[in-house]
C-alpha cells in the first residue's frame, strides 16, 4: 500500500517507500511537485479542483515511462491541513475487495466457522458465535485447548501444525469433537486448513474452515441405515429371526434399545385379530436388542405386553401413525407410575413406536428408547422410522404366511408319512424325516414300511421333485398307490413301473406350467422272513446301505432305473440275502447330499456311520436321529428321510412244506398233514377251520393249476397257509348260485380266515390265508 503527504495546495511533502515501489520516484524527484504532475489523464473535473475525491481510480506516471492503474483514498490529517493518500495497484485493490467480500460472506454462514491463526496456532481472529461453538463467543487469544476437549484439541493442533510445516493444505478432514463444557455431546465437522504466507513467502498462520457437517451425517447414516434394513430384513422366512434382524439393524445405528413386539396369532402363521382402543393388545415381545442390556423386569422376550390404557397416542398408532412420547406419556398408556417402572428402561427420555402394518394387518410393533445423553427423536427420524417398518412390516407378513404354508404342510407331511416305529416278524424298523431348513418347505420326501401276507415286509424310500403343498400332495398320492399295488404283491420292478405310468398321468393332468416338475424317485424293497432273502427295485433313487451282523457295512449294489417321471423303460429286480440280525437302510439325497461333498462322498460318510452306529444293543430310532444330526447340515438344503430296518427270520421249526401230487386223492392227504402239524404246533383250536381251508386251496390247486404245486404252513403270530402251482390265471371270488355245484371253496376260505389273497411270480401263483393265533408263541 503506498502512501503520500499532500498539503493545502496539493504538493507533495511527505513520500513513502512503498510509493516509491509504485511509481520508481523517490522522495527527493517528487517532493514540492504538485501530485497532479504525476498523474497521467487526469480527469477533468480533477484538473481545477481545490479538493482531492474521498476515493477515486486514476493512472500514475512511472518513471521508466509507464503507467500504473492505481485506485486511491484520501483522508485529512487530524489537527493539519494535510492529506494523506493511499494507493494500491487496482488489480490488487479489487482482490482485496472482494477477498473481504467472500470473507463476510462466509462468517455469515449460520454452520461455516472461520478463524485464524499465528504461528503459535493461537486464535488471531474468528467468527464463532454461540451458535457455532460451545454457546460462547471465542475471543482473539484463545487456543483450542479452551474450547475443546484435549484429546480433540491435540488431535486438530497436531493438523494444523502439519500445515505450517509442510505448506499442504488439509480438505474435508472428518472431525468429532466434544466441547469442552459439553463432553458427553460429540459433533460432526468437516475441517479444511491452510498455510497463511506473507509477501515473502513465510509462514504467517493458518486459515481453518471448520463445517458443521451434522446434516449430511445424519442423511449419509440414515442412507446407510435404509440400506442396511434392506439388506438384513427379509432374509429369513422365521418371523422371530425376523423380528430380531429387524431390531439388531436399529440398535445402535437408530436408537439405544430396541424390541419388536408380534401379535400372537403372527408366531403360528395366522392373521391377527383388528382391534381399537385400549386393553390387552395380544402382543408378546419376539425380539431385544441388545439382549444383554439391563432391561427392565417387565421386558423379557416372550412376555405379553400388558394392557394398555385408551390413550390418544393408542389410537393414532392403530391408525398406523409413527408416535413418539416421553416418560409421562409413556406412565399414561401404562396406567401408572409404578407398573411403567418396570417396563421403562433406565434413563430413558424418548421413545419412538410404529406400527408393523402390511397388507391391511398390524402384526405387531416396533419400539425404539433413546436414553441418557442420546438426542431426542427428530421429525425426519419419524419418517424414516416409518419407511423402516413399512419394510419390516412386509418381511413379517412374509414370513407369517410362510409359517403358515409350512406349518400345513408340515402337517399334510406328518400325517402322510408311516408311524416312526413298527415292529413286525420280518423286521424291526425306525424312520427319521427331517425338513429342509431353508424358505423352500417341505419337498414331499417319504419313507414306508408295510406289512404284505406271509409276514412279509415291503420297505419303501422316495423323494418327490418339488416343494411345498403340491409336493406334499404328490408324496401322499404316490404312498397311498405303492400301498395298494403291494397288496397286489407285484413284483418290485412291476410295481415301479405301474407308479411310473401313475407319475406320467400325474404330470398329464398338472397344468401347463408344471409339466417338467412332476416326477419323483423310488427304491421299493420286499424282504421274506422264510427265505432271508430281499428283493429290490430302484426308479433313479440311491442305492441302500447294508449293515451285517458283524458290523460290516456296504452299498447294495443296484442297477437304478430311470426315474419316475421317465415312463417306457424297464426296471431291474435285485435279490440279496440277509442275516437275521442285519440292518437295511433306505435314505433320501438329502442326508448325502451336502455343500461342500458330493453325493458320492456322502454315501461313504453315510455308509462309515451306519457301521460305526447300528449295534444290536442300540435302538434304531436313537440311532436314526443321532445320524441325521451327524450327517445333516444345521440348515439342510433339501428334505432328508432315513429308514433303518432290523430284519428277522422265521425259524425253520416254524415252517412246514409239502409237495401236493396230481391227484384228487392227495386232498384227504393234505388234510391229515395238516392236522398233524398243527397238532404238533399245539394249535389244535385251528384244526377244524384249517382242515377245510386246506381242502378247497389244495382242490383248486388240483383241478384248475398245474403241477407242481406245493403247501406251506408258517407259524407267527399268525398261522399262514400256503398253496402254490404253475398255472399264473388269477382266481376270483364269486358268489354261488344254489344249483351251482362248485364256486364255493374261496367263498368258504374268505369266511373261515381273517385275510386272504393271490400272489404273482414269474411263473407260478400263490393262494395264501392267515388266521390270528389266540397266543402267538
Amino acid at each position: 500500500m503506498a502512501a503520500a503527504v499532500l498539503d493545502d495546495r496539493g504538493a507533495v511533502v511527505g513520500w513513502t517507500g512503498t510509493a516509491q515501489d509504485l511509481t520508481g520516484f523517490c522522495a527527493d524527484e517528487v517532493h514540492g511537485r504538485p501530485l497532479r504532475e504525476l498523474v497521467a489523464d487526469l480527469p477533468r473535473g480533477l484538473r481545477r479542483a481545490t479538493q482531492l475525491p474521498a476515493t477515486g481510480r486514476v493512472r500514475l506516471r512511472h518513471r521508466c515511462g509507464n503507467t500504473v492503474d492505481v485506485t486511491f483514498r484520501t483522508t485529512r490529517v487530524s489537527g493539519s491541513t494535510d492529506v494523506l493518500v493511499l494507493a494500491a495497484p487496482t488489480l490488487h485493490a479489487a482482490d482485496h475487495q472482494h477477498g473481504a467480500a467472500l470473507l463476510r460472506a462466509l462468517s455469515a454462514q449460520n454452520r461455516l466457522t472461520i478463524a485464524l491463526h499465528d504461528t503459535d496456532l493461537t486464535t488471531v481472529q474468528t467468527n464463532a458465535m454461540p451458535d457455532t461453538l460451545d454457546g460462547r463467543p471465542v475471543q482473539p487469544g484463545t487456543r483450542l485447548h479452551d474450547v475443546l476437549c484435549a484429546e480433540d484439541a491435540e488431535s486438530i493442533e497436531a493438523v494444523l501444525r502439519q500445515v505450517l510445516e509442510t505448506g499442504v493444505p488439509v480438505l474435508g478432514r472428518k472431525q468429532h469433537v466434544s466441547w469442552r463444557d459439553h463432553a458427553m455431546r460429540r459433533h460432526a465437522l468437516s475441517l479444511s486448513a491452510f498455510r497463511l504466507e506473507d509477501a515473502r513467502g513465510r509462514p504467517a498462520g493458518v486459515a481453518t474452515l471448520y463445517i458443521d457437517d451434522a446434516d449430511q451425517l445424519r442423511a449419509r447414516r440414515q442412507l446407510d441405515l435404509a440400506r442396511e434394513v434392506a439388506e438384513r430384513v427379509g432374509g429369513s422366512l422365521d418371523v422371530v429371526r425376523t423380528a430380531h434382524d429387524l431390531a439388531g439393524v436399529l440398535v445402535p445405528a437408530f436408537g439405544d434399545l430396541a424390541a419388536v413386539d408380534l401379535a400372537q396369532a403372527v408366531f403360528d402363521g395366522d392373521e391377527p385379530p383388528e382391534r381399537l382402543g385400549g386393553g390387552d393388545l395380544h402382543l408378546r415381545v419376539a425380539a431385544l436388542v441388545p439382549a444383554t442390556a439391563a432391561w427392565p423386569t417387565g421386558i423379557k422376550r416372550g412376555n405379553l405386553v400388558p394392557p394398555l390404557s385408551d390413550h390418544p397416542l393408542l389410537r393414532r398408532f392403530q391408525h398406523g401413525e409413527t408416535v413418539v412420547y416421553g416418560p409421562d406419556d409413556f406412565v399414561a398408556l401404562i396406567g401408572g407410575r409404578q407398573p411403567a417402572e418396570q417396563l421403562l428402561p433406565h434413563d430413558a427420555h424418548t421413545v419412538m413406536a410404529a406400527p408393523l402394518y402390511a397388507r391391511g394387518l398390524t402384526l405387531g410393533a416396533i419400539v425404539v428408547w433413546r436414553t441418557g445423553p442420546s438426542e431426542p427423536f427428530a421429525e425426519d427420524e419419524v419418517d424414516l422410522m416409518r419407511q423402516i417398518a413399512s419394510r419390516g412390516a412386509l418381511a413379517m407378513d412374509n414370513a407369517r404366511r410362510y409359517t403358515r404354508e409350512h406349518r400345513a404342510a408340515m402337517a399334510l407331511q406328518q400325517s402322510l408319512l408311516p408311524p416312526t416305529t413298527t415292529d413286525t416278524p420280518a423286521a424291526e424298523t425306525a424312520g427319521v424325516y427331517l425338513p429342509t431348513g431353508r424358505g423352500a418347505g417341505t419337498r414331499g420326501d417319504w419313507y414306508d414300511a408295510i406289512s404284505l401276507p406271509s409276514l412279509r415286509l415291503a420297505l419303501v424310500a422316495g423323494d418327490v421333485i418339488g416343494h411345498g403343498i403340491p409336493a406334499s400332495a404328490t408324496m401322499g398320492r404316490l404312498r397311498a398307490a405303492i400301498q395298494t399295488l403291494a397288496d397286489l404283491e407285484l413284483e418290485p420292478d412291476e410295481l415301479l413301473t405301474r407308479i411310473a405310468d401313475l407319475v406320467q398321468r400325474l404330470a398329464a393332468e398338472a397344468s401347463p406350467g408344471s409339466h417338467d416338475v412332476v416326477g419323483a424317485t423310488c427304491l421299493y424293497a420286499v424282504y421274506d422272513p422264510v427265505t432271508r432273502r430281499c428283493a429290490m427295485a430302484s426308479a433313479g433313487h440311491p442305492p441302500p446301505v447294508l449293515v451285517r451282523p458283524d458290523g460290516t457295512a456296504e452299498a447294495v449294489d443296484i442297477l437304478p432305473g430311470p426315474p419316475l417321471a421317465v415312463c417306457g423303460m424297464p426296471y431291474e429286480t435285485t435279490t440279496i440275502d440277509l442275516e437275521p440280525g442285519s440292518v437295511l437302510a433306505l435314505y433320501t439325497d438329502g442326508l448325502v447330499h451336502r455343500r461342500a461333498h458330493d453325493i458320492d462322498d456322502g454315501l461313504r460318510r453315510l455308509t462309515d456311520a451306519l457301521a460305526t452306529s447300528c449295534r444290536p444293543d442300540r435302538a434304531l430310532d436313537e440311532t436314526g436321529r443321532s445320524l441325521l444330526e451327524d450327517l445333516v447340515d444345521e440348515a439342510p438344503r433339501d428334505d432328508a428321510t432315513l429308514l433303518l430296518a432290523r430284519t428277522r427270520a422265521v425259524h425253520a421249526q416254524d415252517t412246514a412244506h409239502w409237495r401236493i401230487p396230481a391227484d384228487p386223492a392227495a386232498v384227504s392227504e393234505a388234510r391229515a398233514w395238516a392236522a398233524r402239524q398243527l397238532t404238533a404246533w399245539g394249535l389244535d383250536d385251528l384244526l377244524f377251520p384249517t382242515e377245510l381251508i386246506v381242502s378247497e386251496l389244495v382242490t383248486n390247486a388240483i383241478r384248475h393249476g398245474r403241477p407242481p404245486a406245493e403247501l406251506r404252513l408258517i407259524r407267527n403270530h399268525v398261522l399262514v397257509c400256503e398253496v402254490t402251482d404253475s398255472n399264473s390265471a388269477q382266481p376270483r371270488l364269486r358268489r354261488a348260485r344254489t344249483t351251482d355245484e362248485g364256486g364255493r371253496g374261496l367263498f368258504l376260505v374268505a369266511q373261515l380266515a381273517e385275510r386272504w389273497g393271490c400272489r404273482h411270480g414269474q411263473s407260478h401263483k400263490t393262494i395264501w390265508s392267515e388266521q390270528p393265533i389266540a397266543c402267538a408263541h
